[in-house]
């Protein structure tokens, strides 16, 4: 399960253009389940997407579009320039074919495998069409990217329509094989958009050098959580994040339980590697931490099921605290000299939350 590391400058080259414009529309509830356990969203705030322009935000800031948590509504509300809305709009009558906001992705660059836009909110002022562009490039061209000349978008959702107050999302095809690090969103020709999601995958840029370590389950090196048990309070997504987070809303928290109970979240590593420390962090959760944490290893190249014997317990049961980063090395872990594993099963006992789930290691040569 090797993946070879390749540099930033050289992902350009290995581009190929789009094969398809067809796209599949999806239903608000099948969103989720077709884009949960493969992708990532990657303009997510939190991951570190920037805004580099937009045509127009008159009514409602574009940077709405990636707050991580659904639209609110604040009935009554005015500001200056009009009524409250959280998400972004801009103002009537442009006279330019659509309007639009740029985007940095928040990984070194990805492949699309979907896009969301939710209108919440947003009826009789949402946007009646919009559409999905992309671009590979280095940062130091931005400024270039900005202006409204740039000549090399090119389209990765073609025109859609949308309707009011609701959440629309489109599965691409999925021989594109198509990196970007820059996307433009465009809204024909006005109006408003609560939140934008452009689920993919990310291709990092992993260290050339093999005996260095970093983390191998970071969302910005590939890693995705796949799998989890129950995820009631705060997403399994918000584990491989950067940072230690602002609050208890953006970790894993699941359910209260009662009686014998564990929860389990499944992880894949950005690449196959051999694990030197696993760290966990309980920031923010301070009355709602787990009892204890256990970790789980495999090798297989498919996801394992939460039950299956392919697992190796590599940390036994441990005692957490709260608000606290603990970190498990040396002795503490068992069963990963010299082994490389794709996937990691973190296991809390018997519930509660947990901020970030950091899996350090070295790349590894071959998955025993």
């Amino acid at each position: 399960m090797e993946v070879p590391a390749v540099s930033l400058s050289t992902l350009q080259h290995l581009t190929e253009p789009h094969a398809s414009n067809n796209v599949t529309s999806i239903a608000p509830d099948d969103i989720a389940t077709t884009f949960g356990s493969d992708s990532i969203d990657l303009i997510s705030k939190p991951l570190g997407s920037r805004i580099l322009g937009f045509s127009d935000e008159w009514f409602a800031a574009a940077e709405n579009l990636t707050t991580p948590t659904p639209p609110v509504r604040k009935p009554g509300v005015f500001t200056y320039a009009g009524a409250w809305y959280d998400g972004w709009e801009t103002r009537r009558h442009n006279p330019k074919p659509f309007d639009w906001v740029i985007f940095r992705l928040g990984v070194a660059s990805g492949r699309v495998k979907g896009v969301e836009i939710d209108t919440a909110f947003f009826n009789g002022n949402h946007a009646p069409e919009v559409a999905v562009q992309g671009c590979f490039a280095v940062d130091s061209r931005e400024e270039e990217i900005k202006s409204e000349d740039f000549p090399e978008w090119e389209t990765i959702l073609p025109k859609q329509e949308c309707g009011p107050s609701q959440r629309h999302a489109w599965l691409l095809p999925q021989d594109l094989g198509k990196r970007y690090t820059h996307v433009r969103l465009q809204m024909f020709p006005d109006g408003g958009i609560a939140r934008f999601r452009l689920y993919g995958t990310v291709e990092p840029v992993l260290p050339q050098d093999l005996n260095e370590v970093f983390d191998l389950a970071a969302t910005v090196n590939g890693g995705v959580a796949v799998k989890c048990s129950d995820q009631h309070f705060g997403t399994k997504d918000n584990l491989l994040l950067p940072g230690r987070g602002n609050d208890m809303g953006d970790g894993w928290e699941t359910k209260r339980s009662r009686g014998e109970h564990i929860d389990w979240v499944i992880v894949k590593l950005g690449l196959a590697g051999i694990i030197e420390k696993v760290a966990v962090d309980t920031a923010h959760f301070r009355g709602n931490f787990p009892q204890k944490v256990q970790v789980f290893a495999a090798a297989t190249e498919s996801v394992p099921d939460a039950d299956s014997s392919e697992w190796v317990e590599i940390l036994a049961p441990q005692k957490t605290g709260p608000d606290t980063e603990h970190e498990y090395a040396g002795d503490v872990l068992r069963d990963v000299q010299d082994k490389a594993y794709a996937f990691v099963k973190m296991v809390i006992i018997p519930d509660g939350g947990v901020k970030r789930l950091r899996v350090f290691g070295r790349r590894g040569t071959q998955v025993p």
